[in-house]
Order: structure tokens, then sequence, then C-alpha cells
């Protein structure tokens, strides 16, 4: 499959509020940065960004450093006609966190956020490579949120195979490397009604962790 292509088709004149994974408020990725302490100019990475209302929210908050990266032109497009003259103050990357190519070029990252991409790799090459990226470009003390669907909720998306997690296999994942700080359940609701159970985590790398 062209994930490429499949999810410009999932975005390509679709009304954003209907999407099955839209939030008008990402509250809980919200409450987790705010425990980051990060300082306004510090560097945030949004990996599978799409047309998440979570930039609105950073740039409201006075964040000027910002990188939203997604596969689909398409999807980060809406995004910018959604912001207006507001999203010069992004940058915009499309990228495939699978083989990235402009993704390895950024150092120094103070916050990792994903809510949209860990959880549809399937093959174990493909979640080395986002998990090597990461590592490469978190900076040590950096931090990393992970919201994935969790073990025991849907088991598809936008007609794609998931690959579910909890709490233990996300620090599995990520290795030694980081420390778990919080983690919780949560129940999302999509705009149709029907419910997806998530798990939240935030990680800290080590501050004597390299790449």
């Amino acid at each position: 499959m062209d994930l490429k292509k499949h999810w410009d088709r999932a975005y390509e004149g679709k009304d954003i509020q209907k999407l099955s994974w839209f939030e008008p408020l990402p509250e809980k990725s919200l409450e987790l940065i705010a425990k980051c302490n990060l300082a306004k100019d510090d560097k945030i990475i949004d990996v599978g960004s799409g047309t998440s209302t979570l930039m609105d929210a950073l740039l409201d908050a006075g964040y000027k450093n910002i990188t939203a990266v997604d596969i689909s032109a398409a999807a980060l497009q809406s995004s910018q006609q959604r912001l207006g003259p507001a999203a010069k103050n992004i940058e915009w990357l499309v990228d495939d966190l699978t083989h990235p190519r402009h993704l390895t070029k950024i150092k120094n990252v103070a916050l990792w956020h994903d809510r949209a991409v860990l959880h549809f790799l399937l093959q174990e090459k493909d979640r080395q490579t986002y998990r090597k990226t990461l590592l490469d470009i978190v900076k040590p003390g950096g931090h990393v949120i992970i919201a994935a669907f969790a073990i025991g909720g849907a088991t598809k998306c936008s007609g794609l195979d998931l690959y579910n997690y909890d709490r233990e296999s996300l620090v599995d994942f990520l290795g030694a490397g980081f420390k778990l700080l919080h983690s919780f359940n949560h129940t999302y609701t999509m705009p149709s009604g029907d419910e997806r159970p998530y798990i939240y985590t935030h990680f800290v790398k080590h501050k004597n962790q390299q790449a």
C-alpha cells in the first residue's frame, strides 16, 4: 500500500471535524505538555500531526519553535489553511517516519509528541527506524509523549491494522534510555460517538543518554 496516497485520500476534501480521530481540544496531550515545563522557544515536534488542533493550542500558549510532521501533504495544507497567517510560525515537514529524510536533520528536540503514528507501524524494522529517529533527535533531558491505541481496544483505524500498546510495552519499546514519568488510560470519544481506548505516556530521556 502507498501510505502517502492513503493518507492524502483520507484528508482531501474532508470536513476535519468529522474525521474519526478529530479532537476539538487535545486536552490530554496539553496536560502532559504542561508537565514538561518547556521554555517557549524549546523545540517541539508533533509527528503524525495531520490536521491536529494541537498546533493551534501550542501557538495560543506562546510556543515559538514548533514543527509539524506528516506523511500527507494534504493534511498539513489543511492545517495551514485553518491557521491562516499564524501558519508561518510553524515549520511544516512532509516526511515518512519509516523512511525519514528531513526529520533526521533536526537536533536538540525538547519534546517529541505522537498521538497518530506509532500504532500504525506493524513491522519491527519500521518501529526501530521510528525509535532510532526519536533517539537521535531528542536531546538528553528531552521529553517524549506517546499516545497509542490501547490493548483490548480498536484493532483498525482508517482501514489500517493497528499495533496496540499498554504502558509496559511502551516502556519496553523506548528502552533503558528513557524514564517513564506519567501514564494513564483515556477513552476517546469519536465524533460519531464511538469510544476508543488509548494509553498516554510521558517519558524523559536520561541526561547521560546520547544518540
